[in-house]
């Protein structure tokens, strides 16, 4: 240690003993070690002070190995030195990329090691919100019955687990909004498409002539129409709406001619057939067709349509615009179940999809994964409000559990069974005729159907209808809402009101059977 320039004590010496003093002579010769390497102490290394910046390194020892470090920027010690500076500073070079290199490799196994040991440990993976290790979720069980393909099975299963993200990027909305063990979507189209058929309805309209010498013969004007159908038999039975071949809407009527038009990709020779109404129900919006074709025809599978979740896949087909755009196919997912909607002063329990629908489609197949028809795109509801707003995406299909009733029904008897029916008409009484001629506020009996329900209850014309089993009614509207909640045969309690007077009467209801359905 060193206590001032003539004071030297040697390092190794006893610290429990008086340390002797050097000489000036040996002081001397400690601050020019070059000129007399045999004068230099052995006893313990002495270093000289730092001089212009430099000193000499004790990490080899002095005098034996010390090597000289220059200032920043300066050269080697003037007078020669035992080591290149030059060759020790690539040296340290090459123990620093050696110590980076060591670094990222620890680094990688560590990080190797903890997501082995996360994946594998359940109490990790349920804090990470995994419930399943990556082999599980990769189907990796070894109880496979055979052999055969393991190879390639194992060299898949290599590939998706390099990296833990391939296993959440395999799947998209659709496998996730599919069945287990669905059908892709090629091959539900290829399965359904040859059973989707166009269907172009021709209706006859008379309309008064007029000119400047007055009114003329009434004159008759052709009118058509497009939707999509649904091949049920191979015979050619086809379902498809009731309003693609009857117009209430704008007062044509039941279509004079329908034509049928099969896909041209799937079938050779004739694909367009003059069809027969075999029926139809405007409340239930369905009518079936019939055409006869010379092959057998590719008949749809139905599915369960109570079997549908919400947020499940769903895939239409079907005509819009017209048949240009024949065979068009879209997909979605099941928006809600059980929507009850009023199309045409029809209240029906409709799937609510998100499938884009358009006119033309009425009456096309909604599929689902398993490529069974489980409904009948019936309606799509699109309207705007001011400038910026509107509505899209509200599209429903008739639940095919019920429509195959209905189907049924028309196949085998022309109409649908069980419907009630009073047996009269009349007319709303409202707020203003009320007050001008003293009735109350219902629905005023303008005829009654002999031999109807109302007649024999002992309805009769004149009277106001106000209540059915107690329930108020103030319109047509509400009157056959509350009949058709019952069935043929069923008994309710009609409340009038006859010379300013209520009288309940007992009615029987009767089965509506239609005039013009055939």
């Amino acid at each position: 240690m060193l206590h001032d320039e003539n004071e030297l004590y040697h390092s190794n010496m006893n610290p429990d003993t008086e340390p002797e003093p050097i000489s000036a002579e040996q002081v001397e010769q400690v601050r020019d070690p070059f000129s007399d390497p045999s004068a230099r102490i052995p006893q313990a290394p002495v270093y000289p002070q730092q001089q212009s910046g430099s000193y000499y390194s004790p990490r080899s020892g002095y005098p034996a190995g010390g090597g000289y470090i220059p200032p920043t920027g300066g050269s080697g010690p003037q007078n020669g030195g035992s080591e290149d500076p030059a060759k020790k500073h690539s040296s340290h070079k090459g123990l620093k990329a050696l110590g980076v290199f060591a670094a990222i490799a620890f680094i990688s196994y560590s990080t190797i090691k903890c997501y082995q040991f996360a994946n594998e440990n359940e109490t990790v993976r349920k804090f990470l919100g995994k419930n399943s290790s990556l082999a599980e979720e990769l189907n990796l069980e070894s109880n496979s019955s055979s052999s055969q393909g393991s190879s390639s099975e194992a060299e898949t299963v290599k590939s998706s687990s390099d990296t833990e993200s391939s296993v959440y990027t395999m799947k998209n909305w659709i496998d996730l909004a599919a069945r287990k063990d669905s059908m892709t979507l090629p091959d539900i189209v290829d399965k359904v498409m040859p059973s989707s058929v166009g269907v172009s309805s021709t209706f006859e309209v008379e309309r008064q002539s007029y000119s400047m010498w007055g009114y003329g013969q009434p004159q008759t004007y052709k009118a058509s129409g497009t939707g999509t159908g649904i091949i049920m038999s191979d015979d050619g039975y086809i379902i498809t709406n009731a309003h693609v071949i009857y117009d209430s809407q704008n007062g044509y009527g039941r279509a004079k001619e329908v034509q049928v038009v099969l896909n041209e990709d799937y079938y050779t020779g004739t694909t367009e057939y003059n069809a027969t109404i075999v029926g139809y129900d405007t409340e239930e919006d369905i009518a079936v067709l019939k055409i006869d074709p010379a092959f057998d025809l590719v008949a749809a599978e139905f599915g369960n349509s109570d079997d549908l979740r919400v947020g499940e896949l769903v895939v239409a087909i079907g005509n819009p615009l017209g048949f240009d755009l024949f065979g068009t196919v879209t997909t979605g997912i099941v928006s809600a179940l059980n929507r009850e909607v009023t199309i045409n002063e029809s209240t029906m329990s409709l799937i609510q999809t998100d499938t884009a629908i358009n006119s033309g489609n009425s009456g096309g197949p909604l599929i689902n994964s398993y490529g069974q028809v489980i409904g009948i795109n019936s309606a799509k509801l699109s309207s705007s409000y001011g400038d910026s707003a509107s509505i899209e995406g509200l599209c429903f299909a008739i639940p095919m559990s019920h429509a195959m009733e209905v189907v049924d029904d028309l196949i085998n008897f022309g109409y649908v069974r069980g419907k009630p029916a009073l047996g009269l008409t009349g007319v709303n009484v409202t707020e203003a005729i009320s007050r001008a001629y003293g009735f109350p506020v219902g629905i005023y009996v303008s005829s009654v159907t002999e031999g109807g329900a109302a007649e024999l209850a002992g309805i009769r014309e004149g009277d106001v209808i106000i209540a059915i089993n107690g329930t108020t009614v103030t319109n047509y509207e509400e009157l056959n809402a509350a009949k058709d909640k019952y069935r043929a045969g069923d008994t309710i309690t009609v409340t009038v009101t006859r010379s300013h007077q209520d009288v309940e009467l007992t009615l029987i209801l009767q089965e509506r059977i239609p005039s013009d359905n055939n």
